[in-house]
């Protein structure tokens, strides 16, 4: 068989579920060798995980929400580091996201999700990037009156 037909024959992974994704659980501090982002050269920065993401945001009382900002810092102090990657927390809150719409599809109620809408706002760009959209998310808000529906 020529390279060509063997490279013809080979199919691609099968893509992993948004469940599947969020079964990743490694989490590093790193010290930042130049500034990154907001973050400056010498601090130690934490890059996190879905299921830590997931644990922080069903810790998030009904009718309160936090700024993604806040939960960078707040897990950046858990996990003794000065800084929470932004980029790394944006990839996993949207996963975090999209396995809890998987659930929803897959009939779990929406009171055993997780609350993703105390942390995305649907004026987020992680919002837009959703493939369900923004109207669960103003759904919830406006259920929990979170002010942003």
């Amino acid at each position: 068989m020529t390279k060509e037909a063997s490279k013809k024959t080979k199919k691609p992974a099968p893509k992993k579920s948004w469940a599947e994704k969020m079964e990743q659980d490694h989490s590093v501090v790193k010290k930042l060798d130049k500034d990154f982002a907001d973050m400056k050269a010498g601090s130690r920065m934490y890059i996190s995980n879905p299921k830590t993401i997931d644990a922080y945001i069903r810790n998030i009382p009904k009718g309160k929400s936090i700024d993604l900002k806040t939960m960078r810092n707040d897990l950046a102090i858990a996990h003794h580091a000065d800084v929470t990657c932004p980029v790394t927390t944006g990839i996993f809150l949207r996963i975090v996201a999209e396995a809890a719409n998987e659930q929803l599809a897959k009939g779990t109620s929406i009171g055993k999700i997780t609350p993703f809408w105390r942390v995305i706002n649907p004026k987020m760009p992680l919002a837009k990037k959703l493939s369900f959209g923004t109207s669960l998310i103003r759904e919830q808000h406006k259920k929990e009156k979170l002010g942003s529906a």
